[in-house]
């Protein structure tokens, strides 16, 4: 797995294996728990853009509390 967090608000991964996928993405979003708390005008939301490629972001179009899970085009 290989992370990197953009100003606090976005966490862009890449896996080579599909076995971290699950326990890697759930690191992210916890990572990022405390910061949507402390906005609390947003959700995160949780893009794949390809296989392996995650990005995990605070975005303002999910409701605070919630996480959703998109399939980039």
């Amino acid at each position: 797995m290989t992370p990197a967090m953009t100003a606090e608000r976005e966490i862009r991964l890449s896996f080579s294996k599909a076995d971290e996928i699950h326990d890697g993405l759930d690191r992210a979003v916890d990572a990022l728990i405390e910061n949507a708390a402390a906005d609390a005008n947003c959700g995160i939301l949780v893009t794949r853009h390809e296989p392996g490629t995650y990005t995990v972001a605070l975005d303002e179009s999910v409701p605070f509390g919630q996480t959703r899970e998109v399939l980039a085009a």
